[in-house]
């Protein structure tokens, strides 16, 4: 029997962790959700985050899906709810968080940036991390939600408008100084190769995607889940939306409610 991962993340930016955990185990099965109703989550407060995120659970249990592990493929999101929703599940949970560790690791001109939405950009996580790894390292902090909707067209549309991103980036006047940029949104990978293209390559873009990886990888092994029978029939990774999307994926429309907010209704 192989482990069944789901993946969340409010709109399509997450597959980019997606990617990175299929390669590392291959044999799993896979649900990926969005929450793309109320996409961008960077816009919304921190009880709607944990709202949406106990809804998910709600619906998991209602739809007996057997959920091995989540993944919230969110760096807002885990910055904002992981510890609420953690407590209302024995599901292991797996959260995104900006790669400030490493980046503080790799920089040579000891300042670096992070490139989130604003309600990462403003979380009390957040700050902690900067705080507990950055001794003596510059850190600039930009946020946009610009970029996941430029993003969003790029993955459905396979078009970007370059002049857009390039006022976006040109709005963020990121600091010249800067040699390594975290990408703080999972949505923001999806747009590294034009971004890159924006500093002529000059700075180094990182993301959680390989780490968060590995951590599902160990995880899964710690469960006893991984796969070791060849014969076992993979079914097709299933998308799951809250909203309508483009043709190009084929999705479960659902709706997600939170039953403690119901109760209070």
């Amino acid at each position: 029997m192989s482990a069944h991962i789901m993946v969340f993340d409010s709109g399509i930016g997450g597959t980019t962790v997606l990617e990175h955990i299929q390669q590392s185990i291959p044999d799993a099965q896979y649900s990926y959700f969005m929450d793309n109703a109320l996409l961008p989550y960077g816009a919304q407060s921190q009880q709607t985050i944990i709202n949406r995120l106990c809804a998910l659970i709600h619906f998991i249990n209602q739809q007996a899906l057997n959920v091995d592990l989540i993944v919230i493929a969110c760096n807002t999101a885990s910055t904002s709810a992981l510890g609420a929703v953690r407590q209302i599940t024995t599901i292991p949970i797996v959260g995104v968080v900006p790669a400030i560790k490493p980046a503080a690791q790799l920089t040579q001109s000891k300042h670096i940036g992070l490139l989130a939405t604003p309600a990462t950009i403003s979380s009390p996580y957040t700050r902690t991390l900067i705080q507990e790894h950055t001794n003596n390292i510059a850190v600039s902090l930009y946020s946009s939600v610009e970029l996941v909707t430029l993003a969003e067209r790029l993955f459905f549309e396979q078009s970007l408008d370059t002049t857009k991103l390039h006022q976006e980036l040109d709005r963020l006047n990121i600091d010249q100084f800067i040699d390594v940029l975290v990408l703080g949104c999972t949505h923001f990978p999806i747009l590294a190769e034009p971004i890159s293209q924006y500093f002529n390559r000059k700075v180094q873009l990182l993301d959680s995607g390989a780490a968060i990886a590995k951590r599902v990888h160990y995880l899964i092994s710690q469960l006893n889940l991984t796969n070791n029978n060849i014969a076992d029939t993979k079914k097709p990774l299933q998308y799951y939306a809250t909203a309508s999307v483009s043709s190009k994926l084929a999705v479960k429309l659902v709706t997600l409610i939170d039953p403690a907010q119901n109760e209070e209704r």
